[in-house]
């Protein structure tokens, strides 16, 4: 079903946002179905865990227009406002929806909690479990077909999307509990089962919220990212080490890179150019980001003092803390005083300052005997 929808419906496979208004249309159609059903089913047997089910499908419909809006405006093209295009939109969408749902479903446990208090009488028989049963084999399907589509266009809007559903198949199941519980044992347990729904929906709703608003915030790239950066930019022979590297997204097809490489101090300027020239080409042509820009460090490989000093300090260094690193090593020497000019990697993790780094080892430079001035920049990872 899921694959002759998008034979269907999609007939250029590269229009990434296609697949967005198709996974909103079917949202749209398939939820409000539900919630029809469901608001029906909840006037009829009184039932406020199914009159909740109902309003949080209604909200999942709501959910599904402002994806396809969403994903409609993220595949409008670059402009002069926008030079980076409109990916982003995608995430912004998925929030609005995320804090959508958490109100609706606080308002909805409210309502439970009232209930629980006062509870009605339910009339419920075999017809609504089997409606029931079938609304959460309808959204299981949903789940189904939003995760096939996320792998498809690696959306976490549509990834989100298909957890929310897979949650909803959980909330219709605490419904249908609460009315076999009604059935079988005269046990009106609507409230609680109502609470527990809300519970679950709002749960839902943060965790989807976090998971859109993180790219906005600028979340840390994934590994697998960097890792084929750092492989890429090391196959050639001048580039001594890489660090630095910053990746910043502005929806899924639009990355932007740039990265500090050590390179051989006695390289001309013109082949510097030249080779991180044809890097930035090969790693854009390779599709690994949309677009790198490369600083060039120069590292002084021949000077056995700069090799000493430098090998001493990293011994130092990961002595402390094996994840700190030091890169961007140069000694300039002057008429008054050398100084010595070096950056070090920092994880986020080290409860030292950088006050506090620095001035060890300032102090075990100085152990050295080097008599220098050191400029230390501390870079956090």
């Amino acid at each position: 079903m899921s694959e002759l929808l998008i034979k269907l419906f999609i007939r250029d496979p590269s229009q990434r946002h296609k697949y967005g208004l198709l996974a909103g249309v079917v949202g749209i159609i398939c939820n409000v179905l539900l919630a029809c059903i469901k608001v029906t089913m909840g006037l009829l047997t009184g039932a406020v865990s199914i009159a909740t089910d109902a309003v949080n499908n209604m909200s999942d419909a709501i959910s599904s227009i402002v994806t396809l809006v969403g994903f409609k405006i993220s595949g409008k093209p670059a402009d002069r406002e926008h030079p980076y295009g409109h990916g982003r939109m995608e995430y912004i969408a998925g929030f609005v929806v995320a804090a959508a749902v958490i109100a609706v479903a606080i308002n909805l446990f409210k309502e439970s909690v009232g209930k629980i208090i006062h509870p009605n009488e339910l009339d419920v028989n075999i017809t609504t479990i089997i409606i029931l049963a079938i609304t959460i084999l309808i959204k299981l399907w949903m789940s189904l077909f939003y995760g096939k589509i996320a792998k498809r266009i690696s959306s976490e809007a549509m990834r989100a999307t298909a957890a929310d559903s897979r949650a909803d198949c959980i909330t219709t199941g605490v419904a249908l509990l609460s009315v076999a519980v009604m059935l079988i044992f005269k046990k009106n347990i609507d409230g609680w089962a109502g609470a527990i729904v809300s519970i679950l929906v709002i749960f839902s709703g943060i965790r989807s919220a976090k998971e859109t608003i993180e790219p906005l915030l600028g979340a840390a790239p994934d590994k697998e990212t960097i890792e084929k950066l750092e492989k890429e930019i090391l196959t050639y022979d001048e580039i001594l080490g890489v660090h630095d590297l910053r990746v910043h997204e502005y929806g899924h097809d639009v990355t932007v890179a740039s990265v500090h490489v050590e390179m051989p101090h006695d390289c001309s300027l013109v082949r510097a150019h030249e080779i991180i020239d044809k890097i930035e080409r090969d790693v854009t042509d390779k599709g690994i980001v949309t677009e790198l820009t490369i600083h060039v460090d120069p590292v002084m490989t021949a000077d056995e003092e700069i090799t000493f000093i430098r090998t001493e300090l990293t011994k130092h260094m990961q002595a402390i803390d094996p994840k700190m690193n030091l890169y961007d090593f140069r000694l300039v020497r002057e008429e008054e005083v050398d100084k010595l000019f070096f950056e070090i990697l920092v994880s986020y993790d080290n409860p030292k300052t950088d006050d506090e780094i620095k001035k060890i080892l300032c102090d075990k430079i100085k152990e050295l005997g080097k008599n220098c001035e050191a400029v230390i920049t501390v870079d956090r990872e």
